[in-house]
C-alpha cells in the first residue's frame, strides 16, 4: 500500500529526506531519515555561496537512503519539498547544470542595488505590492546579479535558455528530468516579484529589478501537483504533491493554522512567523508581510521577523573561536556563569535583520573587560537569540498584532533548556518545543499528503507531551538586560553607519 511521504528538507547547512507514514491516531509520523551536511563558500566578506550539484547529489542519496530503510519505492505516494529561502540558482535549460554557485538568503552582494532602489524612492511600491522592503535578503537582486555576472546568460534567458529559481524549483527541475519548471507560492512570495495579493508575477517588479519574466517559474499552490519524478531516478516515478518555504512549512508542520498562532525556528537564522489570517496585513515595523500557506482552497497570510544569525552564532564559537567543542558544551559552559557580566554578542556576521535591517553591519561585541572569557562569549550568543526574538515580538506589537499566547519553538538551538528558558524570561511568553523538532519537513509531508488524499485536511493531531517554559524573571531585572541589548545593538549599527553617531 502506498502510505509514506518522502519529504525534502533542503536546508542552509545540510540535505535531509525523511520518510514520513499515516498513523493510526491520525497525522503523520517519521519513519526513516537520512542527512548530509552542506558545505558554505564565503568568497568575499558578506559573500555566502553553496554548490547546487552538490546539493542535488546530496537530495539522491539522502532520498536513496530513505527510500531502502522504508521498504523500497512501492510503500510510497508522494514527495514533499521544503527548502531554504530565497537562495538563489541559475541553470542551462538544455544541459540541467548550474552556471555559477548557488547565491544563498544570507549573501549581501547586492546591499548597493537595493539601497540605490530605495534611495530612488521605490521602497513604497515593493512594500505595497509584495509585503517586503528592499534587502539583498530577497531573491530578485541576486537573480539579476547572477544573470550580469555569467557571460550570455541574459540573452540565454530571454530565449528560455536559460532558468531561474530558488532551491525548490531547481530541485523540482531536476527530479523532474527538467519537465516541470514550477515554483511554490511561498517561496515566490520571498523573491519580490510576485503580487502578494494575487499570487502571480508582477512584470512591472521584473522591470524594475532587471529580471526576464521569461526566465521565471510558473507559480503554483502548495499542494498542487508540481511534476513527477523522473522513474530512473528511484526505481519508479513518484508525484511531488507538496512544496513550502521552510519557515512556511514549519508553521504548518506546527499546526499553527489561526490567525494569532505564532511560532519561530532556531535553525542558522531565527525567524519568527505569525499568522494574520486570510488577508494579507501591511507592517508599519519593518516586518515583512508574506504568504503563510496556499493549499487545498485555503490561504493564509502571516508577519515575519527574520533573524539572520541565531544557530551560526553557535557554529562560530565552535569553529571560529574554538571555544566549544560541540554545540551541546555551550548549555554547560554558559551555566557556569550567574549572569552575562555585561558582555552583549550582537551577531551581524551577515548584517543585521529585522527590525533593523542593516547590510552592512557586522558582529559585535560590547562589555568586554578583564574578567571577560570564554564562557561570557558561549553566554552572550545564546542570549543573542532571546534579545533578537522580543525585537521582532516588540514590532510585531507595533503593528498591532495580539502578542502570542505561546511561542512554537522549533530547530537545533532549541535542545539548550538554558537558551529557551531565557527566550520565555526576556519574551515574557510561554515558550512550547514539540517532542518532534523536523517541523519544517513534517510540514512539507503534510502538504503532500493533502495533494495525493492521504489526509483530509491540514489541521494538527495529538502530539507528545511538550517541553515548556514558563517566564520567571524579574522585570526589574529583565528591563536591566534589555537596556544593555539596546546600547550593544546602536553599537552595531554605528560602527556600519558612522554618520549616525
Amino acid at each position: 500500500m502506498k502510505s509514506l511521504i518522502l519529504a525534502i528538507d533542503q536546508g542552509t547547512t545540510s540535505t535531509r529526506a525523511i520518510a514520513f507514514e499515516t498513523a493510526p491516531e491520525g497525522g503523520l509520523r517519521p519513519l526513516a531519515v537520512s542527512q548530509i551536511e552542506l558545505e558554505q563558500h564565503f568568497p568575499q566578506s558578506g559573500w555566502v555561496e553553496h554548490d547546487a550539484s552538490e546539493i542535488w547529489r546530496a537530495t539522491l542519496q539522502t532520498c536513496g537512503a530513505v527510500i531502502a530503510e522504508a521498504g523500497g519505492i512501492g510503500r510510497f505516494a508522494a514527495i514533499g519539498i521544503t527548502n531554504q529561502r530565497e537562495t538563489s540558482v541559475l541553470w542551462d535549460a538544455a544541459t540541467g547544470e548550474p552556471l555559477h554557485r548557488a547565491i544563498v538568503w544570507q549573501d549581501r552582494r547586492t546591499a548597493d542595488v537595493t539601497t540605490r532602489l530605495a534611495t530612488e524612492g521605490h521602497e513604497p511600491m515593493v512594500q505595497a505590492a509584495t509585503g517586503l522592503i528592499l534587502d539583498p535578503y530577497f531573491s530578485a537582486s541576486k537573480f539579476a546579479w547572477l544573470l550580469d555576472a555569467v557571460p550570455a546568460a541574459r540573452a540565454g534567458a530571454e530565449r528560455g535558455e536559460v532558468k531561474l529559481g530558488t532551491i525548490e524549483t531547481w530541485l523540482i527541475w531536476k527530479l523532474t528530468g527538467g519537465a516541470s519548471h514550477v515554483t511554490d507560492a511561498t517561496n515566490a512570495s520571498r523573491t519580490s516579484l510576485m503580487d502578494l495579493a494575487d499570487r502571480t508575477w508582477r512584470p512591472d517588479l521584473a522591470e524594475l529589478f532587471d529580471v526576464p519574466m521569461a526566465a521565471l517559474p510558473d507559480i503554483r499552490d502548495c499542494s498542487d501537483h508540481l511534476g513527477d519524478s523522473d522513474p530512473s531516478l528511484f526505481g519508479a516515478s513518484l508525484p511531488i504533491h507538496g512544496s513550502a518555504g521552510d519557515q512556511q512549512a514549519a508553521l504548518v508542520g506546527h499546526g499553527a493554522l489561526k490567525a494569532g498562532d505564532a511560532k519561530i525556528t532556531y535553525g542558522t537564522g531565527a525567524f519568527l512567523v505569525v499568522n494574520v489570517g486570510a488577508a494579507p496585513v501591511a507592517s508599519t515595523s519593518r516586518l515583512l508581510g508574506t504568504l503563510g500557506y496556499a493549499a487545498d482552497g485555503q490561504v493564509a497570510y502571516a508577519l515575519e521577523g527574520s533573524i539572520f544569525s541565531a544557530g551560526s552564532a553557535i557554529q562560530w564559537l565552535r569553529d571560529g573561536l574554538k571555544v566549544i567543542g560541540g554545540s551541546g558544551e555551550s548549555e554547560a559552559l554558559a551555566r557556569t556563569l550567574t549572569d552575562n557580566g555585561g558582555v552583549y554578542l550582537v551577531p551581524g556576521f551577515t548584517g543585521l535583520g529585522a527590525p533593523w535591517w542593516e547590510p552592512e553591519a557586522r558582529g559585535t561585541v560590547t562589555g568586554l573587560t578583564r574578567d571577560s572569557g570564554p564562557a561570557h562569549m558561549v553566554r552572550a550568543a545564546l542570549e543573542s537569540l532571546a534579545y533578537q526574538t522580543r525585537d521582532l515580538l516588540d514590532a510585531l506589537a507595533k503593528d498591532g498584532a495580539p502578542k502570542p499566547k505561546v511561542l512554537k519553538v522549533d530547530g537545533g538551538v532549541t535542545a539548550n533548556a538554558f537558551a529557551m528558558q531565557f527566550v520565555a524570561d526576556i519574551c515574557e511568553v510561554v515558550v512550547e518545543r514539540p517532542a518532534f523538532q523536523e517541523m519544517t519537513a513534517l510540514g512539507a509531508a503534510k502538504l503532500a499528503a493533502l495533494g495525493v488524499g492521504l489526509i483530509g485536511d491540514l489541521e494538527d493531531h495529538p502530539v507528545e507531551a511538550p517541553a515548556r517554559w514558563t517566564p520567571a524573571m524579574d522585570p526589574a531585572e529583565r528591563e536591566r538586560l534589555l537596556k544593555g541589548w539596546r546600547g550593544a545593538v546602536r553599537a552595531a549599527i554605528i560602527a556600519a553607519r558612522p554618520e549616525t553617531a
